[in-house]
Formats: structure tokens, sequence, C-alpha cells
């Protein structure tokens, strides 16, 4: 059974870091991209960062570029997102994405509100 099950969302004031967790199973997670997406309340899905399958390679969005790191441990099936320097306007459900070639696994997401 695939699971993504995804850790680390909280309450955190602005300028605030959140690192958050995604724990990978039931697939090959070393052979697959993965991305974290937020949605926002009343806004579609956005793609925040991706990560190449053995990790070499990283793309970010451009208002997390700086701000967030993703990182992958294929010995722990694990992606992670580190979010630095938290605005309001970072308030989502993130997402954990696993893909490879048609195949899409997601997550139940993970909770961040960014508030004083």
């Amino acid at each position: 059974q695939v699971q993504l099950v995804e850790s680390g969302g909280g309450l955190v004031q602005p300028g605030g870091s959140l690192r958050l967790s995604c724990a990978a199973s039931g697939f090959t997670f070393s052979r697959y991209t993965m991305s974290w997406y937020r949605q926002a309340p009343g806004k579609e899905r956005e793609l925040v960062a991706t990560i190449l399958s053995i990790g070499d390679y990283t793309n970010y969005a451009n208002s997390m570029k700086g701000r967030f790191t993703i990182s992958r441990d294929n010995a722990k099936n694990t992606v992670y997102l580190q979010m630095n320097s938290l605005k309001p306007e970072d308030t989502a459900v993130y997402y954990c994405n696993g893909r490879l070639r048609t195949t899409d696994y997601w997550g139940q997401g993970t909770q961040v509100t960014v508030s004083s």
C-alpha cells in the first residue's frame, strides 16, 4: 500500500521556521521525483519545490527561493522541506508528491499557519 505521510506542520510566528517531513512507503522511493505543493484557502494548489530522484537537482517557485530548502534521504524514504523566514502568505496546507512518468502519489497534507 502506497503511503506518503507528512508531518511537521503547525503554528509559527512570522519570521520563524518549520521543517516538514514526508515519509514514503509502498513504492521505490529512490526512483521518484519528489515535490512539495501547497494550497491556501480559496487558491489553487501550487508547486513549492522539487527534487530529482538522486537529489542532484532542485527547483523552487520564485517566492520560495532563498527561504525554503528541499532535501531527501533515500535511505530513510523521506523528503524534507526546511522553511525559513516564514510569512503569513505561506499559510497553507502543504502536500508531498511523488512522481515517476505517469504515476502520481499524494500525501494527505499538513497545515502550516504563519501568524502572530
